[in-house]
């Protein structure tokens, strides 16, 4: 069913004799991928500030692209809980993109007080982060991986340095040693790259158990210590479901947030000028990029729990209304082009199930210093190839790239 203009004045039983839109327009395309501005001014100009979407062949939802109407969906979880159960029995299990979108016992997944209860253990856990040694976990951490590629002169930044680095530094605050952190890096590429929902979930589910297990048995001083200590009293089903969301919003949005971000810096003049003045930070960078090209694009997906009259527009109960971080972000009501500090963009969501406070300045400082760590030590990186020639990686959610060739002057490995 097509969202539908209708009248204020209209009720769900008038919704069939309202006017259909438009035909659905897929964003899970290599076309999508390539251009999604484009595809968002379209979507303005041609249906308002909810659209008619496939996220999937076959599957239907509605996107919102109008940062106001987000805000209020977002902040309204009564009539647009997050939990996905009646949805999904509607859609066929082995849909690709299921491990990213189905049910879970998690503070992503639910509402109410199973959300609350959730999200409280996620809240203890990451506030017992320490902010302050992250810099030198980036740096002990950085400069081997760096010294695999230093003296080839070139590397492609995202698959050689970014991905390792980001993963091997959020297993160490997780508290997850290398062996299951490798079974958890070949389930979290799988998923979101959509390899059969099975062969994820089995994968992902059996390393991350042992990851539960073994902190119950070895406690120490980590994330995932201080969530089967929480007074809630996770089970080890429970666990292994938060576990699941933590590595997917721990691992993949950093780690397209920094390849994208320095992307940015190596083609913008006001990062890389050479004509002395003084270019912009880091900071900066990333606080453009969180508001202009956010790491998850598209999601932050609610199941209106009846059918409601939003914009005009009738959304039918139990159908996934996918928000547009990137495009409320860059909506002309709000974007003023003033990006720093600009507490306002959707980058982390708002709502009841924002990303957690404590989370969201670790997920900036782990940028920031994975960015100047490497432009510290190869201060003279250039992209390979022309900016035009990067591709982006197909998907309903993420905005990716592919990979992120670059070259130096070959430098000899650094000692810690």
């Amino acid at each position: 069913m097509y969202p539908q203009h209708t009248h204020q004045g209209a009720t769900a039983d008038s919704m069939s004799s309202t006017k259909v839109i438009g035909p659905r327009i897929p964003i899970y395309t290599a076309e999508f991928a390539a251009d999604p501005h484009g595809f968002y001014r379209q979507m303005r100009r041609d249906y308002g500030p909810l659209v008619p979407v496939e996220m999937w062949p076959g599957v239907s939802a509605t996107l919102v692209i109008k940062y106001r109407t987000a805000v209020r969906i977002l902040n309204d979880s009564d009539h647009f809980p997050a939990d996905p159960s009646a949805w999904q029995k509607t859609v066929p299990a082995d849909l690709p993109i299921m491990p990213m979108i189905e049910y879970r016992p998690n503070a992503i997944r639910t509402s109410g007080a199973e959300h609350t209860r959730y999200r409280s253990v996620l809240n203890h856990a990451l506030a017992g982060i320490d902010l302050n040694s992250l810099r030198s976990t980036v740096e002990t951490s950085a400069i081997p991986i760096i010294n695999t590629f230093c003296e080839d002169g070139n590397a492609d930044l995202l698959n050689q340095y970014i991905l390792p680095l980001v993963f091997s530094v959020f297993c160490q605050t997780l508290g997850c040693p290398p062996d299951i952190g490798a079974r958890v890096a070949e389930a979290s590429a799988a998923m979101f790259d959509g390899v059969d929902t099975e062969t994820v979930n089995r994968i992902m589910g059996e390393a991350l158990l042992d990851l539960t297990l073994l902190k119950r048995d070895h406690p120490a001083d980590d994330v995932t210590t201080r969530m089967v200590q929480h007074p809630a009293g996770l089970s080890d089903e429970e666990m292994v479901h938060q576990l699941v969301l933590l590595f997917a919003a721990g691992v993949e949005p950093p780690l397209n947030l920094i390849a994208n971000t320095l992307l940015l810096m190596l083609t913008d003049p006001r990062f890389t000028s050479d004509d002395n003045s003084v270019h912009l930070s880091t900071k900066t960078a990333l606080e453009e990029r969180l508001a202009t090209d956010p790491p998850m694009a598209n999601y932050c997906i609610t199941y209106p729990r009846q059918p409601i009259l939003i914009e005009d527009v009738w959304l039918p109960a139990d159908q996934p209304v996918i928000i547009s971080m990137a495009a409320c972000n860059t909506d002309p009501e709000m974007n003023t082009g003033e990006f720093l500090d600009n507490g306002w963009n959707l980058a982390f969501s708002t709502g009841d199930h924002a990303c957690p406070a404590h989370a969201r300045p670790y997920g900036l400082l782990l940028a920031q210093d994975v960015i100047d760590q490497l432009l510290d030590t190869l201060p003279e990186l250039k992209l390979a190839v022309a900016p035009e020639e990067f591709v982006w990686r197909p998907g309903p959610f993420h905005r990716a790239l592919t990979a992120l060739p670059v070259v130096f002057p070959p430098s000899s490995p650094l000692f810690l």
